[in-house]
This record gives C-alpha cells, structure tokens and sequence, in this order.
C-alpha cells in the first residue's frame, strides 16, 4: 500500500506553513519584545508606577483571552483571510497608540488594543486548510518553533532596539511587523480552495463541555496559566534586579538574556527525549515545575549580585523552555480523539490568561513589598502547581490519527466501539459531518492489521 508518510511536503504546503510561522513569530515578537524593557524604561513614562508597569506587560494578555476562542469561531462564518488581516491591523493599531503615548495608561491602552488582534486559531485554521493530513503535525511543529525562537529573539533584540530609538521606537517596530505580516498572508501564503472541516486544529463547540471537565487537561491548563503568571511577574522584577543590585545599566541586559536563552535551548533537549522515549513525561513536568520552584526561592535569597542572577536567569528559562515546550505535547496526548483542537484552545486562553494575571500581580506585589516579594509570590504560585502536578497520572502515549472513511464504514453502526477494541486503540469517534473516524493510539502495541481491516476498503492512514 502507498504509504502518505514517505511523501514530502508540496511546494504550496511549504509556502504555507513557513508563510504561517512567520506571521506567527512576527507578531509574538512584537508581543514579547517589551517584556525585557518595560519595567525598567517605563518607569520614565508619566504616572508610571510598579503596579501599572505590571498592567502594561500582561495587559495584551486579557483582549487576547477572551477574544481568542470567539475569533476562532467567526474565523469558520465569515472566513480565515479576514480575521487575520483584521486582527493584524488592530494589532498594528495597539502598537501605534503605545508608540505615541507619553504616559502609562497610553503604553496600557495600546497594549490592550494590540491583544485584541487575536489570530492564533485563524491561522491555525487556515494552515490545516492549506495542508494535507500526513504534514500537518509537521506543519503544526514549524509553528510551534517559531513562536519558540521569536521569544528568544525578542529577549535580545528588545533591549538593543530600546538602546537605540526608545521605547517608542520599539512599539513602531513591533507596528512594521504587523504589517509585514499582512503582506505574507497576502503574497507568500497560497489561497485555500475552502474552509476544512478538521476538529484537531479548530474548537468544536459540542466538545466544549467534556473539555472543561477533563480533570487531566484541566491540570495543564492550570499550569500553562501558572507558567505565563511567574514569567510575567518575573520581568516585572529581574530587569530592575538587574539595575538595582547587580549595577548592570538597562543597555546591557541583552546579554544576560542571549547567554541563558542558548544554554536553556540546548539543555533542555535531552529532558525531552528523555521523557519522550522513556515515556516518563509526569517524572520530566514536576522535575521542571520543583526547578523552576527552587530558582524563585535562589532570587529570593541570592539574587543580589550579577553572577548569582545571570545562574539564576539560566536555570530559570531551562525550566521554563522546558514547560513550554512540553505542556502542548501532553495536552495532544490527554485530549480526548478529536477533541485536541478545542483543548488547545481552552489552553491558550488559560495561557493568555496567566500573562494577564503574572503582569498585573508582579505591579502589585512589588509596589507592596519590593523585588523579593514578587519572587516569593511566584514561588507560592509554583508550589500550588506543583501540589496539584504530583497528583496527575502519567498521560498515555498515544499519537492521534484522523481517517477519511469509506461510505461502507461511515454506514456501519457502532464503528467507533469495535474500533475501541482493537489493542493499542485508546479512544476512537466517529463524525460523520466530516466523514471522518478521529483515533488515538499506542504505536507501540497497535494491532494495525485489524484496525486497517476494520476500516474496509483501507485507505491511507495519516497523523493528524
């Protein structure tokens, strides 16, 4: 049988998906790139205080939140195009309000504006109607790494921009992006011939409900709004750590940055194939969680020199990488079949969410108590989540497939049960708007005969 796998990604599937990374990380670096500035040059805004600092770096967060599942769903009424090409010019719009403020509520307005531009499930969307089943996970994964190297980037250049044209000059850069963005989705990314039907990249608003009372996604979720809640907070408090007592000017912070960010990359790697391979990702999640822990409680007591906060700094983004990058694998893993799409959604909200919240406390916990308060009020964060991390089970490793199905079997009546008892299948459902069977199951002990036979005349199976 012709096996999808060995084929390689069209020339429109490249352009697509590498158009669609980049629109990705050209709009989260513009998001990311104030995180390392803002407290330390905002404060020369007017009215500047800790706590609206705070506010203005996880202000994007809360637009984002509550605008991200909805968008998502116009996004299938009136069509993917649209609502990003809306979202990346109110995007653009926030960024020039902030880069013509001259007090804080002007950065906070603008910063509010910029989160309402929120196109992650658009583009989404858009990449699965732009793909084919067997690349999508390679697609989704470009995606996943440009997000992770905009961060990276935004740490660093972030700072030299600020250096060198202010922050004014960084919200008009952040502006440029958005609109280079535009241009990608209008020249590089190839027209769709349709919108796909496809409940692995989009929310199906039946699954909303077993969504929000699966324990184990729940789980995640709350870690993923812990996560961004301490990463928030953090910059509120290591960028004027940094000035304050290590005497390091605000100029030069972009090193401290660049050095723990390329360590952290390549020391996490071996954590995740350990967990990966081993299939001990619980052992990897809380070793992670307790680290990042124990690096809040390091700031807290050590951090009062340059050497102490730049191990500190390191240890710090190898746990939070580490998190970041395996919380959307384990939510793929947990989510019931066909439900990955809106489990991700109900995550990024929760993600966002968290962003809000960190910002908003780190302002307030350090107008109240200073550097230290803000680093025992994370540390009080991650314990909480670390408790409630330990009492969840080690997830099944299981990869999802989705597969078209023949109208033989779309006529048989209880395909979905016989499917179930097929050894190594976890979780099959059948829908048949999409005349599809959603899938997961153990490679590992997969009786792939008699699924193929179950699903007669076969047809190609392909990772969803």
């Amino acid at each position: 049988m012709h096996d999808p796998h060995t084929e390689r990604m069209s020339g429109a599937e490249t352009r697509a998906a590498s158009g669609l990374a980049l629109v990705f990380a050209f709009r989260m670096l513009g998001m990311f790139m104030v995180l390392p500035v803002l407290a330390t040059y905002g404060m020369d805004l007017a009215g500047a205080t800790p706590a609206l600092i705070g506010l203005a770096i996880g202000a994007y967060g809360l637009t984002q939140a509550f605008l991200q599942i909805p968008f998502g769903i116009l996004c299938d009424r009136i069509g993917r195009r649209p609502v990003i090409y809306g979202g990346l010019i109110v995007f653009a719009l926030g960024s020039l309000l902030a880069a013509h403020a001259d007090s804080i509520w002007g950065v906070i307005a603008g910063r509010i504006l910029q989160g309402a531009g929120a196109i992650s499930a658009a583009v989404m969307a858009l990449l699965s109607d732009l793909t084919r089943e067997q690349h999508r996970t390679k697609a989704m994964a470009m995606i996943g790494m440009s997000i992770g190297v905009s961060f990276a980037v935004a740490m660093v250049v972030g700072p030299l921009l600020t250096r060198a044209f202010g922050l004014s000059g960084l919200f008009l850069a952040t502006a440029g992006l958005a609109l280079v963005g535009i241009l990608l989705i209008a020249y590089v990314v190839p027209v769709a011939s349709g919108p796909l039907q496809h409940r692995e990249s989009g929310v199906a608003k039946g699954a909303m409900l077993a969504t929000l009372r699966h324990p184990d996604l729940l789980r995640l979720d709350l870690g993923i709004f812990v996560l961004h809640s301490v990463l928030m907070a953090s910059f509120v408090a290591l960028p004027l750590a940094l000035v304050e007592r290590a005497g390091l000017p605000k100029e030069q912070h972009w090193w401290v940055y660049l050095t723990a960010l390329l360590i952290s990359f390549f020391a996490m790697i071996p954590f995740i194939i350990y967990g990966e391979k081993k299939r001990k990702m619980k052992r990897v999640l809380i070793g992670a969680v307790a680290t990042l822990l124990l690096t809040e409680l390091f700031f807290w007591q050590f951090g009062d020199s340059l050497r102490m906060l730049v191990i500190g700094t390191v240890v710090f983004f190898i746990a939070f990488n580490l998190l970041e990058a395996s919380l959307p694998s384990l939510i793929s893993k947990v989510s019931p079949a066909g439900g990955k799409g809106t489990a991700m959604g109900v995550y990024s909200t929760s993600q966002f969410l968290g962003s809000a919240m960190g910002g908003i406390l780190g302002g307030w916990l350090f107008g109240h108590g200073g550097l230290n308060m803000v680093f025992i009020g994370c540390a009080v964060l991650l314990a909480l989540w670390l408790a409630i991390a330990v009492t969840m089970r080690e997830p099944p490793y299981v990869t999802s497939l989705r597969m078209p199905l023949s109208p033989e079997a779309k006529r048989e009546a209880g395909l979905a049960e016989r499917l179930k008892a097929v050894p190594g299948v976890t979780d099959a459902v059948v829908v048949a708007e999409e005349a599809a069977i959603y899938i997961k199951l153990d490679t590992e002990i997969l009786d792939r005969t008699s699924l193929e036979r179950l699903i007669n005349p076969a047809p190609e199976t392909c990772e969803a």
